[in-house]
């Protein structure tokens, strides 16, 4: 009887506030600038070596290694815009920001220029990380939970997806802007942030329709506490747009970061007992993902590599 008087507190107390959301940062661009001799990011650093094979040397397996720099992510052009001038003048560079700025001076942010097609018809270009980012790659050997891309293109524990906010520059072009966002069964949404005519930096925020504010209109519902897999968003592009009425040719914008405000899916609780250590099935669960996004990433950078060797080959044998 005593706790049911506690939990029937805890439902009025509910009752009577509003559901405040967590914030957190799904990628902040300036924390991707090179910062090893390579030219990669150390947080972000990732070796598929170990996927190619004995077939490769020691020296060919240098080049397979890659991160989230700045300088790796990549354009993709709609199939309809896919001729080669407009995929040679589509590319990503770090973009640094001038010291006296009035906003992020000093940093280094994502700039991207895309070439859209002239010819009257809608097109699209996402700018895409150089990989798919892993959701439960280890840091180190410590990391039994997998937390290295957490906040480097991974927010985990996310339930119902409240907003979504991004710092972007502005060059007055009239295209539109959008966020593809990856959920745990590898479902994609796309989210339209706003056009882009405007100058200068500005804080976009797209706000989640369907999200309701008031605990007391929510269905409420039980789940069970273990075994429960923390659900996640991850980004898988930004996404731009031009219509079949705008101008086409050279488009020009730089990105900041990306924020989500969102409610936890599963609540941390104090328990008697530690189910996890008894169990071990969380573990087990997410080390058979990180295997499998781990040999699919190694898989297609080797790929990558033998394509690069290919055209390296043509070359030569071109020029002979």
């Amino acid at each position: 009887m005593k706790r049911f008087g506690i939990l029937l507190c805890i439902v009025l107390v509910l009752a009577a506030f509003p559901v405040f959301a967590e914030e957190s940062v799904l990628i902040d661009f300036a924390q991707l600038a090179a910062d090893r001799d390579d030219g990669e990011n150390e947080p972000t650093f990732i070796d598929f070596s170990d996927k190619a094979g004995a077939g490769f040397t020691e020296e060919e397996k240098e080049f397979m290694k890659t991160s989230l720099s700045l300088a790796n992510w990549e354009v993709e052009l709609a199939s309809s815009s896919k001729t080669v001038t407009n995929r040679r003048y589509s590319y990503v560079r770090p973009a640094p920001v001038k010291d006296g700025a009035t906003r992020y001076g000093g940093e280094t942010v994502l700039g991207t220029r895309i070439h859209f097609p002239e010819e009257p018809f809608n097109s699209w270009a996402i700018v895409k990380p150089p990989f798919d980012i892993p959701a439960f790659e280890r840091a180190d050997d410590q990391d039994a939970q997998g937390v290295k891309f957490d906040g480097y293109g991974v927010v985990k524990n996310v339930g119902v997806l409240k907003s979504v906010t991004v710092n972007i520059l502005g060059k007055n072009f009239p295209n539109g802007f959008g966020v593809i966002l990856q959920d745990a069964s590898h479902e994609e949404q796309n989210i339209f942030m706003s056009y882009l005519d405007f100058d200068g930096w500005k804080t976009i925020t797209w706000n989640n329709p369907n999200y309701i504010s008031d605990v007391r209109d929510r269905e409420l519902t039980k789940n069970p506490l273990y075994p429960k897999a923390t659900p996640y968003y991850k980004l898988a592009g930004l996404v731009f747009y031009k219509d079949a009425a705008q101008e086409g040719g050279d488009f020009i914008t730089y990105v900041k970061d990306i924020s989500l405000t969102y409610d936890k899916a599963v609540l941390t609780l104090q328990t008697d007992i530690d189910d996890e250590a008894l169990w071990g099935i969380l573990g087990e669960r997410e080390e058979a993902r990180r295997n499998s996004e781990y040999e699919r990433l190694g898989n297609k950078q080797v790929l990558r590599y033998i394509e690069t060797q290919l055209m390296h080959a043509e070359e030569e044998a071109a020029t002979e």
